[in-house]
């Protein structure tokens, strides 16, 4: 009885590490919406220990749901030991945080390519998720998330990628290069995309043409980027759109929005589409239909 009581005072102890069971155990009842206090009676550890390990896992941004999804090794992963071991680990990880913020800004480049690319030089190095949560620290990211409502029918938004795709003629053998029109209703993120010569006038037009014929209708606006094609002089607050341009927007009965120059997130719908479009074509591996 002594050494059981004993036992039940340790586990009272605030600032104690708990098993991989425990935590498993208390994500579930935190995901159920109990209180700190009720996950600590339950689990029969001290309330402190718990504000600690929810603590914890709040700094990772990740739901209830989503911590239910880890493997355990991804779990144990958010909790290593303060040590030697943990050190040297940070040490080849936060080495590598310069190359992977220039990496970033390769077109359709993903944290989680970047992460493999990262574990195949360091094997024993961080799961994924204590990777990104390092990375981002490192980086003095701060997430901040709005809701931006978008009325169904009221724009379109269209841009090119900005790297040339190509594909090889199966007769002539010979390479092809291609540019990649994208458009997306940001309603719906309904996606349009077409390979085209060029971004010459012609090919524009006749990627809108046929965009809205895919569509079966017509946006009220068309916010495009300040492409040549589109844009006869570029300006922050009114620029000219160039006349072709101009007869198609009232041959449809509709009006052309150009966005801000250097601001991509007046239409990131677009441009997440644009990454997408990179991610599947570029660096995902290439897949042969017979």
């Amino acid at each position: 009885m002594k050494s059981l009581a004993l036992h039940q005072n340790y586990r009272c102890m605030a600032g104690q590490r708990i098993d991989i069971m425990e935590l498993r155990t208390l994500i579930v009842l935190k995901n159920k919406g109990l209180s700190n206090r009720k996950v600590a009676s339950m689990l029969k550890i001290n309330r402190k220990t718990v504000d600690s390990y929810i603590s914890r896992f709040k700094a990772f941004e990740l739901s209830w749901g989503e911590l239910l999804q880890l493997e355990e090794a991804d779990i144990r992963d958010l909790f290593t030991e303060d040590g030697q071991t943990e050190k040297d680990r940070y040490e080849a990880l936060s080495a590598e945080f310069s190359r992977i913020q220039a990496k970033m800004t390769t077109p359709g480049a993903t944290l989680q390519e970047l992460w493999r690319e990262y574990l195949l030089r360091h094997p024993g190095g961080y799961r994924y998720t204590q990777f990104t949560w390092h990375y981002r620290r490192w980086k003095g990211a701060s997430v901040h998330s709005g809701k931006l409502t978008h009325r169904a029918a009221e724009k379109l938004f269209v841009d090119f990628c900005g790297k040339k795709l190509h594909y090889i003629d199966r007769e002539t053998g010979e390479r092809i290069d291609v540019e990649v029109f994208v458009a997306v209703l940001p309603c719906s993120q309904y996606t349009f995309v077409m390979a085209v010569p060029s971004q010459r006038r012609e090919d524009l037009i006749a990627c809108l043409s046929a965009c809205l014929e895919w569509l079966g209708g017509v946006p009220q606006a068309i916010v495009s980027d300040n492409l040549k094609s589109a844009v006869s002089k570029g300006s922050k607050y009114a620029p000219v759109i160039n006349k072709t341009l101009a007869d198609f927007a009232l041959h449809y009965g509709c009006v052309v929005d150009p966005a801000r120059p250097y601001h991509p997130q007046d239409k990131s719908l677009v441009e997440r589409s644009v990454t997408l479009v990179y991610q599947r074509i570029v660096i995902s591996p290439k897949i042969s239909y017979g």
